[in-house]
């Protein structure tokens, strides 16, 4: 006597809830890409009590080896040979808009010969620049300015 089976086994199975976890993966990924600063230059920033609310659109940083490095807008910052290389950036960005805002990102270890140099350039090009600082905490951890 052969007895058969009543039911089939199907052997598909549902995509539906893998879709939902591959879009939470690309969401998670997404969200904590922005927040790592892969090529971040390390600056021990001096305090300040007073902060500005303005926004510059270019970035010029020196870290504790006296390097310089320059950004504009959103791009990433890049090493200038010398001072008179940077002059040439600067003065091109006082060309673009007079009302430019220049950030400057001066480790606290770095002469302030070195400070004064790049405010003279800049005063020099008509450009309005902001001394970057960190507010008072009590730990004093160096900032990644990212490049």
């Amino acid at each position: 006597m052969a007895l058969k089976r009543r039911n089939k086994i199907d052997a598909s199975f549902s995509m539906a809830s893998m879709t939902d976890v591959i879009f939470l993966l690309l969401i998670f990924f997404m969200v904590t890409s922005t927040i790592v600063f892969p090529n971040a230059i390390k600056v021990l920033l001096p305090q300040s009590k007073q902060q500005t609310a303005e926004k510059p659109l270019t970035k010029v940083t020196i870290d504790k080896e006296l390097n310089y490095y320059i950004a504009f807008g959103n791009e990433s910052a890049r090493s200038i040979s010398d001072i008179e290389e940077l002059t040439e950036y600067l003065a091109a960005a006082g060309e673009q808009s007079p009302e430019t805002f220049v950030a400057l990102y001066a480790d606290e270890s770095v002469p302030y010969r070195e400070i004064v140099k790049i405010l003279n350039i800049a005063n020099d090009n008509k450009l309005k620049m902001v001394l970057a600082t960190r507010p008072v905490k009590e730990n004093s951890q160096p900032l990644n300015i990212s490049e």
